[in-house]
C-alpha cells in the first residue's frame, strides 16, 4: 500500500510540475527568441525549441487477473494500476523539407515512465533500472534536408530514431488510443540505431530506405546478432485529389538472438511487411487501414493482420476513435507478456525470463473511444483525456486471457495528457 501511494505521489508531482511549466510556456517554447537582422547562423540557434508532455493512465479488468496483467497489453499491462507512462522532455531543431538548399536540425528527447520498458536499446539504457518506471533517451537524432538526386531532395535522420512502420506511435498524441493493437505491439519493431531517409522523387512519390543494427539493439555484445537490419519502401502521396495516402514499407534482417539461435541468429532472416493507407472521407472523418504480414526464419513464426480505424472529429476539442483488428499468430510465439519490468528488454537479448503466453492464436479485438483536447489558454499547452473501451477474444477456441481462465477479455479505462 505505502508503494502503491508513493507511485500516486509521483505521478501527482510529475502533473504539478508540468501544469507549472505550461503555465509561462507555449506550446513549444522557442529558447532564444528572434532579432531582426540576426545572421543566419543566428537564425538557426534562436529557432531551437523545448517541449514536454506527461501522460499517465489506467486499463481496468473486472476478472482480476490472479498474476495482474491484461494479456496482450504493453501499455496498459498492469490491470487495475494507475501509472505514470511517459513524462518526456524535447530539444528540437526542425528542418525546412520544402527547402530548395540545406537544412539542419536535431530531435533530442528523454523520456521517464512505465512505457519506457519496452523501448530500450540494448546496451543504452536497458540495465540502468529495474523498476517500473524507467528512462530512455527515446530520441538522438541528426536531421537533415539535403538538396540531393531530385529537385525535391532528400530528408535524412540519423542517431537513436524512432521505428517507422505502423500508425501508432511511441509519442501518445501520435496515436487514436491509449493501448495498441497487436499488430502494433508484435509485428512492428519499436526503436533503432541507425539511419532513415525519404528520397521525394516527385510530389506524389517518396522512397523510403534505412539501415540499423537491428530491433533495439546497437553494437558488438549489446547487438543480439551480429548482421545489419534495413528498411525498402514507398509511400504515395495526395492521391483521389489529395485525401488518400498509401504507404508500403517492409523491414528485412536477422533479429533472433545467438544465445536462443547459436551461429543460426546471423542468417535467419525475419520480413516485416507493412501497407497502411490513410483516406480523409471528409474535413472531420478519416479512416485508416494496415495490413501486416510478418515471417521469422529462426522461428519458423508467422503473423498475419488486419487493422481499421475510423476518427470522427464530431464537435469542438471531440474526436470519436474506432480500431477493429483481426490478428493472427501462427505458433503462438510471438504474443507474449512479460512478467518482469526487465523482461521484455531480457527477450529481445536472449536472456531467460518468465513470460506469458498462448497456443497458435486468431485474435480480434475492438476498441472504442473519445478524445477530449483542449489548450489550457490561448497559445498555452495542451491538456486531453482519451477513455477506451476494448474488447479482445480468441476466436479459434484458445483461452489466453485473465491466466489463461478465458477466451475473451473486457477492459475499460484511458490516459489523460498534459503538455506545453
Amino acid at each position: 500500500m505505502k508503494v502503491q501511494k508513493r507511485k500516486l505521489s509521483l505521478i501527482f508531482l510529475a502533473v504539478t510540475c508540468i501544469i507549472s511549466s505550461v503555465g509561462n510556456a507555449h506550446a513549444a517554447i522557442n529558447l532564444f527568441a528572434a532579432q531582426p537582422g540576426a545572421s543566419e547562423f543566428e537564425q538557426w540557434w534562436r529557432s531551437i525549441t523545448l517541449a514536454g508532455r506527461i501522460d499517465g493512465g489506467i486499463m481496468a479488468n473486472p476478472a482480476r487477473p490472479d498474476n495482474g496483467i491484461n494479456f496482450g497489453d504493453f501499455i496498459g499491462d498492469h490491470a487495475n494500476q494507475v501509472q505514470l507512462n511517459q513524462f518526456a522532455l524535447t530539444l528540437a531543431r526542425a528542418i525546412d523539407t520544402t527547402s530548395n538548399d540545406y537544412s539542419f536540425g536535431f530531435t533530442l528527447e528523454a523520456s521517464y515512465g512505465s512505457d519506457s520498458r519496452y523501448y530500450h536499446l540494448l546496451g543504452i539504457s536497458d540495465r540502468a533500472f529495474n523498476a517500473r518506471y524507467q528512462i530512455i533517451p527515446s530520441h538522438a537524432q541528426v536531421d537533415a534536408h539535403l538538396p540531393w538526386l531530385t529537385k525535391l531532395g532528400i530528408d535524412m535522420h540519423a542517431g537513436i530514431l524512432q521505428a517507422p512502420m505502423g500508425p501508432e506511435a511511441f509519442d501518445p498524441n501520435a496515436r487514436p488510443f491509449y493501448t495498441f493493437s497487436y499488430t502494433g505491439q508484435y509485428s512492428v519493431p519499436f526503436q533503432h540505431i541507425g539511419m532513415m531517409t525519404t528520397i521525394h522523387v516527385t510530389p506524389m512519390i517518396d522512397v523510403l530506405t534505412g539501415i540499423d543494427t537491428g530491433n533495439q539493439t546497437t553494437f558488438g555484445n549489446s547487438d543480439n546478432n551480429n548482421k545489419p537490419a534495413g528498411y525498402a519502401g514507398i509511400a504515395l502521396n495526395n492521391l483521389a485529389d489529395g485525401k488518400l495516402t498509401i504507404t508500403e514499407l517492409s523491414r528485412f534482417g536477422p533479429e533472433d538472438s545467438r544465445l536462443v539461435l547459436g551461429r543460426e541468429a546471423n542468417s535467419a532472416m525475419r520480413f516485416w511487411n507493412d501497407i497502411l493507407a490513410v483516406y480523409k472521407v471528409t474535413p472531420t472523418i478519416t479512416v485508416t487501414g494496415e495490413f501486416n504480414y510478418l515471417h521469422d526464419d529462426g522461428l519458423r513464426a508467422d503473423t498475419e493482420s488486419f487493422v481499421s480505424y475510423l476518427s470522427w472529429n464530431f464537435a469542438k476539442n471531440f474526436t470519436f476513435n474506432y480500431r477493429g483488428e483481426i490478428y493472427r499468430d501462427n505458433t503462438g510465439q510471438m504474443v507474449v507478456n512479460f512478467l518482469t519490468n526487465e523482461g521484455y528488454m531480457n527477450g529481445i537479448a536472449g536472456r531467460s525470463t518468465p513470460t506469458e503466453s498462448a497456443p497458435p492464436t486468431t485474435y480480434g479485438a475492438m476498441t472504442l473511444g473519445v478524445t477530449y483536447r483542449t489548450s489550457l489558454a490561448k497559445d498555452l499547452g495542451y491538456f486531453a483525456i482519451r477513455p477506451e473501451i476494448r474488447f479482445d477474444r480468441s476466436l479459434n477456441g484458445t483461452t489466453p486471457f485473465n491466466d489463461e481462465r478465458n477466451s475473451g477479455m473486457f477492459t475499460f479505462g484511458g490516459d489523460a495528457m498534459i503538455g506545453f
